[in-house]
């Protein structure tokens, strides 16, 4: 028999106001969105969406990293830089644009 002190199928939780934690999946989606492709389909233009997707990410990163104080304004602005940098080279490379 259980412990009516322990929750079950038919009794309520033990702390009711306490939220329910996302699984890892719920985490992953939340942290990382990943949205379809709605444009013109070419393996290239798929290829740099999911690059440009990954820039705009990352950038939100080092933005939130900034704000908090635990980087700072400048070093933010240089791997900002250097992520735009590759995001052109990837584009070049993919020969998007052209």
């Amino acid at each position: 028999m259980a412990n009516s002190s322990e929750p079950d199928e038919f009794n309520e939780p033990n702390e009711p106001n306490e939220p329910s934690k996302p699984n890892r999946s719920e985490q992953n989606n939340f942290l990382y969105p990943n949205f379809p492709y709605r444009g013109s389909f070419t393996p290239e233009n798929l290829v740099f969406n999911a690059n440009l997707q990954e820039f705009a990410q990352r950038v939100n990163f080092l933005c939130n990293l900034e704000t908090s104080g635990k980087i700072s304004s400048e070093e933010a602005y240089q791997k900002i830089k250097e992520l735009w940098h590759q995001l052109k080279q990837s584009k070049k490379e993919l020969g998007i644009g052209n």
